[in-house]
């Protein structure tokens, strides 16, 4: 039986009727940009995370992009941020003319490091985007008390965190924007690429609504440089008909999330994700780390598995600070040790909410064998 990392079928055998429904009526309806669909969709979501406004936009890059320019981020300007991320996430700050500044992250929680961001505030810095990565949430009590202490913006990356809280506070409203993608393998999964930026500021709400339109405030009447980032109406369709279903889906993660503990707790040579202190973690991964081994060890791990018809994902083999892309700051080898140190040992294993109990257990099977080191044994039942 092959396990893939994540499968969107099931999900559209039990939404189908209604995913089918409402993409036919959008298309019947010759609205295929902005509209009431478009509009149902960002009040929608604005009430399911607790903003005054929810902002649609073409991709969680975008969503990014649009609020640290809405934030008046921009040459000259530093954003403190974590190296320990998709590329997105600093490539937004570059792509307004600012500069990341890379700080190590907790080797507990993957998360940015609070205790190191306050070194790395200088006379530069304007705001600081933490990433609420694989869906567990930053300490975001912390992080408001330092950003207000420095007079800092704060952007929450929330891309994978959907459904995600703090202290029983959704992410995406301690900021000030909260920055979300609706690529399909997210919690929230559109059909296609997609994002969404929330904040209680309507200010904001405006600038990055204008921008998003070629900074068009009116028809025709443009007061900046803007982009043309729009959720079009399928989208936002295919969303409105998700959207409700967001608690009970992270429900089936975080069960899934349980039973890949306590079923891998005992297996040597394994660390798994922190569970039990952060309730509100959403699962959009699970990842396991092989210390001290290095990348090729993992790397190996990771071909055993595909041997034996489990999928997994490696989230990610170079930090950004180490990217080509990235080589003009200077950031040298050894520079984010624990960074450096999670991109060489981290693991994904298969996380979506249609997993099913047989392909739990496949994959506990698999990495026991594995890592034991005979591939030839038989399998055993897991506990999961």
């Amino acid at each position: 039986m092959a396990v893939p990392p994540f499968d969107l079928r099931r999900q559209l055998e039990t939404m189908g009727p209604a995913l089918d429904q409402a993409v036919l009526e959008v298309l019947h309806s010759g609205q295929y940009i902005g509209g009431k669909v478009v509009a149902q969709f960002e009040d929608s979501f604005a009430r399911s995370v607790g903003t005054a406004h929810a902002v649609s936009c073409n991709s969680g890059t975008d969503a990014l992009v649009l609020a640290l320019r809405a934030l008046e981020v921009g040459s000259g300007d530093e954003v403190i941020t974590t190296a320990f991320s998709f590329f997105a996430t600093a490539e937004a700050i570059s792509a307004v003319g600012a500069r990341p500044v890379f700080v190590d992250v907790d080797p507990g929680s993957y998360l940015l490091n609070l205790d190191q961001v306050e070194a790395a505030i200088g006379p530069h810095t304007r705001a600081l985007l933490p990433v609420h990565l694989f869906g567990r949430p930053l300490n975001m009590e912390r992080c408001m008390a330092l950003a207000h202490r420095h007079g800092l913006k704060v952007v929450e990356d929330c891309a994978q965190a959907a459904g995600s809280h703090w202290a029983g506070r959704p992410v995406g409203t301690w900021g000030d924007v909260g920055c979300f993608s609706f690529f399909p393998t997210k919690n929230l999964g559109a059909a296609g690429d997609g994002g969404c930026i929330t904040t209680s500021d309507p200010q904001l709400a405006r600038r990055m609504r204008e921008l998003a339109v070629h900074g068009m405030a009116e028809r025709y009447v443009h007061k900046a440089l803007g982009y043309n980032s729009r959720l079009d109406a399928l989208q936002a369709a295919v969303l409105l008909v998700k959207l409700p279903h967001l608690p009970s889906l992270i429900n089936a993660r975080q069960r899934h999330a349980e039973a890949y503990g306590q079923a891998l707790v005992h297996v040597r040579g394994l660390v798994l994700p922190v569970q039990g202190v952060v309730a509100g973690h959403s699962w959009n991964q699970f990842v396991v780390r092989i210390p001290g081994a290095g990348a090729q060890v993992r790397n190996q791990l990771r071909d055993d598995l595909q041997q034996q018809g489990i999928n997994t994902i490696i989230y990610y083999p170079i930090p950004i600070h180490r990217q080509q892309a990235y080589g003009n700051l200077g950031y040298g080898v050894g520079s984010l040790p624990v960074t450096e140190r999670l991109a060489d040992e981290v693991l994904s294993l298969p996380m979506f909410p249609e997993l099913t109990v047989d392909q739990r257990e496949r994959v506990v099977d698999g990495l026991r064998l594995a890592l034991a080191g005979d591939m030839t044994a038989p399998l055993q039942s897991s506990s999961a």
